[in-house]
């Protein structure tokens, strides 16, 4: 990876984004890079980001200094929810400007900055702004996870037509072998299937193996 913010998506929710980010970090770290993981939104937490501390305990790193000046999850949220609703809820307003801002922070310190989104492309941040928007706005490459499971090669599928209408980068396909469906004969077909596919639509773009921890 050059010197760059990578948005860390995922074509489902609970697809295993988190722990590919901290095993993505991890592999930068043994190699010397300068990185930092980001979480665009937290739902589901008050006050901290449990993401963000599964991060560390897979880069086997205790904290970061911008962990403590909030940089590092600077929008967060109780109800584990879409961002949208999950404000709503609280009668606030996403300040998209702060997360904007507290990236640039990270990417002026750090060579890489990892930037886990919240659920999938389409995930709305507002009731009029999706995740997508974001992504396109800032002109950030992306990574996206997906797995072996079945309905995978759907949602894969549908997430990278979605990059390519957007115009956006996609930098790399990361495969999470440990999201593997129960059949491993559905598993191992989907993971031809989509290396194929990356090869023919995205020759570009980087086939990333997630392997089990």
């Amino acid at each position: 990876m050059e010197n760059a913010v990578y948005f860390i998506s995922g074509i489902d929710t609970d697809i295993g984004k988190t722990i590919s980010t901290g095993i993505l970090a991890k592999q930068l770290l043994d190699q010397g890079v300068n990185v930092i993981t980001q979480k665009l939104i937290q739902t589901g937490n008050q006050g901290f980001s449990e993401d963000i501390a599964r991060h560390r305990q897979i880069m086997q790193i205790d904290t970061f200094p911008e962990d403590q000046q909030g940089l590092t999850a600077p929008q967060i949220f109780a109800y584990p929810a879409s961002p949208h609703l999950a404000t709503r809820l609280e009668q606030k307003q996403l300040d998209l400007k702060a997360i904007e801002q507290a990236t640039q922070q990270l990417a002026a310190r750090y060579d890489v900055v990892l930037l886990e989104g919240a659920g999938g492309l389409m995930v709305p941040l507002t009731e009029d702004f999706l995740t997508i928007d974001y992504i396109a706005q800032q002109h950030y490459p992306v990574v996206l996870v997906t797995s072996g499971r079945l309905g995978s090669i759907n949602h894969t599928l549908l997430s990278l037509a979605a990059l390519k209408q957007y115009g956006i980068s996609l930098y790399a396909l990361a495969f999470n072998a440990f999201h593997d469906a129960k059949d491993r004969v559905i598993a191992e077909d989907t993971r031809q299937y989509l290396k194929n596919y990356l090869a023919k639509h995205f020759p570009d773009a980087l086939w990333q193996e997630i392997a089990r921890i």
